[in-house]
């Protein structure tokens, strides 16, 4: 696996692949890799010739008060789960390589980018979808991969895809969860021992609000009270838990079949966000 750090070392090395007539797929992260990184890399494998995966924590999608400075770098492990992995090419920027000091250009997708977490972390998908948008341009693949997790992610950067008209196909992949059923993430690591065994209990609430809806139950106001009542209980601090329509994360009416359910809520110290997307 090749490591670069800088914009020309990668387009340099992608030009020599585009040469050949190899096509590129792309898995963007902020490091500090588990699982559900190496699952999406692993279906990069199969989707194109090459795999760039990227390494790096974006300044801007962070708010003020949030865990820029001590968001879990781990580079050399990150290195070798990615060589283990096969990974044809690590990009690895610094945020002077990415960021003009006097950048005045951002990318947001309106409307999508205020729900939810939007509404608690003003300014988060706006980053998330400028730095996207630059990564795309810089590398220019065929096709790039991001897990299901952040659901509302995936569909802020499908929709910028779509309306700028980015030549570059979005794949979804499914969660990896632990035994327990939480969700992984690179923020699992701030849990202590004790939040570990009540963690679980997020992806139980949705669990249980899905089941409800397949046996018929269409009160969704109702479903996402209860909901927020038990993780209240159980420990959390609820953020929100919403019913929404799958396409557009609109919150869902009778007549939708194809729904997401979407919660995030505080742990003591650590965000956990959470979803189950299907069909009724």
């Amino acid at each position: 696996m090749r490591i670069v750090n800088t914009v020309f070392e990668l387009r340099e090395a992608i030009k020599a692949w585009r040469l050949e007539g190899e096509s590129v797929a792309f898995v963007p992260t902020m490091g500090n890799l588990h699982a559900g990184h190496l699952q999406l890399v692993s279906m990069a494998k199969k989707k194109a010739d090459r795999v760039v995966v990227s390494i790096f924590v974006n300044p801007t999608q962070f708010g003020v008060g949030e865990d820029f400075e001590t968001y879990p770098r781990t580079e050399r492990e990150d290195q070798e789960k990615l060589e283990a992995g096969n990974a044809d090419l690590l990009f690895q920027p610094s945020v002077a390589d990415i960021y003009m000091p006097d950048a005045k250009t951002t990318v947001t997708v309106t409307g999508l980018s205020d729900l939810y977490c939007g509404a608690s972390r003003p300014g988060h998908f706006s980053g998330v979808a400028t730095i996207v948008c630059k990564l795309f341009n810089i590398v220019q693949p065929n096709i790039a991969l991001f897990g299901l997790k952040d659901y509302q992610q995936l569909t802020v950067i499908k929709t910028m895809v779509r309306d700028l008209n980015i030549p570059v196909e979005i794949t979804g992949v499914d969660t990896v969860r632990e035994p327990s059923g939480l969700a992984m993430s690179s923020r699992n690591g701030y849990l202590t021992d004790a939040e570990k065994t009540v963690a679980p209990k997020l992806y139980q609430s949705l669990c249980a609000a899905r089941d409800t809806i397949l046996a018929g139950n269409q009160a969704y106001a109702d479903i996402e009270q209860q909901a927020l009542r038990f993780l209240q209980q159980a420990g959390f601090q609820p953020d929100y838990f919403s019913v929404c329509r799958s396409g557009d994360l609109k919150k869902a009416a009778a007549e939708d079949v194809d729904l997401v359910l979407l919660a995030a809520v505080k742990l003591g110290k650590t965000r956990l966000i959470d979803n189950i997307y299907f069909s009724r």
